[in-house]
């Protein structure tokens, strides 16, 4: 098997990989200060290292990935994942309260335990509005705002 890069070389006498259609052909451009932080950008944006290859991708309109990353999108990742952490923590602890409450302690002293988890699983209902209101808040601010940006 043979890469794609691979396929262009052969081997000479001395089983070194020559290319069978070298490039040979160089184009020199100048640019001010301006346009090459321009291109630089253009560069960073499309991931690319290889700056000759990102120029004839460019010059032959071949395709190529942009990845953007957007930091408010990272932002809310990470809140509601700790979010999320929380809700999980609290439910797993609520699971084992219950059967340790049923397994260990009389109906009295159980039925008071359990009234203060019910308090406990008020705060679980708050924390899981907290995670409804902040996805609510990003798709308004952010959902929205990239369909608008899309439309203009």
């Amino acid at each position: 098997m043979e890469n794609s890069q691979d396929s262009n070389l052969s081997l000479n006498n001395s089983r070194q990989k020559t290319a069978i259609d070298p490039k040979v052909y160089r184009y020199y451009i100048r640019l001010n200060s301006a346009d090459n932080a321009r291109f630089l950008s253009l560069l960073e944006q499309s991931g690319m290292t290889n700056k000759s290859r990102f120029i004839i991708k460019r010059i032959f309109s071949e395709p190529f990935r942009v990845l953007k990353i957007d930091k408010s999108a990272a932002d809310y990742y990470s809140r509601l994942t700790n979010l999320f952490a929380q809700f999980r923590a609290i439910g797993v602890n609520y699971n084992q309260i219950v059967k340790i409450l049923h397994a260990n302690f009389g109906e009295n002293k159980a039925r008071n335990l359990l009234f203060k988890l019910e308090k406990a699983t008020i705060q679980l209902v708050e924390t899981n509005q907290k995670i409804i209101a902040l996805t609510e808040e990003y798709k308004n601010k952010y959902i929205e705002q990239e369909k608008n940006d899309s439309k203009n």
